[in-house]
């Protein structure tokens, strides 16, 4: 902005000054053009007619006392409008005048657009900036999200093998023990989700499934780790059959999320509620609390890494789940509406295969 102010104002001035001079190169036209009129045979034609054949960049008009246009000189083909400036008076007579009147020359009126055309090249170097720094931005994160997931699934990846080795041996020597299936099954949930950070660090596939399993799956699993004063109302989604292209184990992970934030939004008793819509392109998933909500203040800063308004937590669930949705899926996920106090509502979007 200083250059282009400085530009400005030099190129105004500049200007100013070739206005100027080419209103003193006028006043000498114009009396050129009255002493050729007038002239005698004693009169210097040559010189004269040297001055007016001279003009060859200043648009010149010659116009009767009525404003008639009797000739022109430098003027653009079809042109029918006298000059902004003038006008001079050229006496032909005692009784008859004619006028002249003059537009800017070609090079004063390329240098008043001078300081525009700086300012839409610095405008262009700007965005081009602004982007190539958001790229590199994204492509950091982007990395940083490829390497947190990977390595999360490589130190996962031992401790687990060896869990499992060790639930074997326990089956084998406690056969009729309860706790060894179910230390099997919390085996198998820390494989899988070891397994979604490994998808997580590579391009997933997609495939066309039925979202509704996926939800109910997601449901099924907080309904039972959570308080039985909590109720996760899913009957909108029975018999429902909502085909997109999607990575079950990711999306589930998103369904878990949002329910684990609002069961943990409700202090006592509370319900979740979960919508299905659709349209001609999407299909919309709602998720519905009766929880706390979040301030104003805050919620354009959820979907940021690190942000978190629990006393215990790395701010990192939902922006990965935004990630899983928006980056992988190609869909949406926002926050649809809440409010302190009453609850807070998220979707999901995602597009039908055909609109991908």
């Amino acid at each position: 902005m200083v250059i282009v102010a400085i530009s400005v104002l030099f190129t105004n001035n500049l200007a100013r000054a070739l206005q100027a001079e080419e209103q003193k190169n006028m006043a000498v036209w114009a009396d050129a053009t009255q002493r050729l009129i007038l002239a005698d045979s004693n009169a210097d034609i040559d010189f004269v007619s040297s001055i007016i054949e001279g003009n060859t960049t200043i648009p010149v008009y010659i116009c009767d006392e009525e404003g008639k246009i009797l000739a022109s000189r430098n003027v653009p083909e079809g042109k029918e409008t006298v000059g902004k400036h003038g006008p001079i008076e050229v006496k032909i007579s005692d009784e008859v005048s004619q006028y002249i009147y003059w537009d800017d020359s070609h090079l004063l009126t390329r240098l008043r657009y001078v300081p525009y055309a700086q300012f839409a090249l610095i405008f262009i170097f700007i965005v081009i900036a602004v982007i190539t720094m958001l790229t590199a931005q994204r492509s950091e994160e982007n990395r940083l999200w490829v390497g947190l997931s990977k390595e999360t699934a490589h130190q996962l990846g031992t401790p687990i093998s060896s869990l499992n080795a060790w639930q074997q041996l326990l089956a084998e020597a406690y056969p009729n023990d309860e706790y060894v299936p179910q230390m099997k099954r919390d085996i198998e949930r820390l494989q899988m989700i070891a397994d979604r950070f490994q998808k997580i660090g590579s391009e997933p596939a997609l495939q066309p499934e039925n979202l509704i399993p996926v939800i109910q799956n997601a449901v099924s699993y907080m309904r039972a780790r959570s308080s039985s004063r909590i109720v996760i109302d899913d009957h909108c989604l029975e018999g429902v059959n909502r085909t997109v292209m999607l990575n079950a184990p990711l999306m589930q992970w998103v369904v878990e999320n949002l329910l684990k934030n609002a069961v943990d939004a409700i202090s006592g008793k509370g319900s979740i509620t979960l919508q299905i819509h659709e349209n001609e392109r999407d299909v919309m998933l709602d998720i519905t609390d009766t929880g706390k909500g979040i301030d104003n203040k805050n919620q354009r800063h959820i979907f940021e890494p690190g942000f978190t308004s629990k006393d215990r937590g790395w701010g990192l669930g939902l922006p990965l789940a935004k990630r899983i949705v928006e980056q992988y899926h190609g869909g949406k996920l926002l926050l649809k509406h809440s409010q302190p106090g009453v609850g807070t509502t998220f979707r999901i979007v995602i597009k039908k295969p055909e609109y991908r």
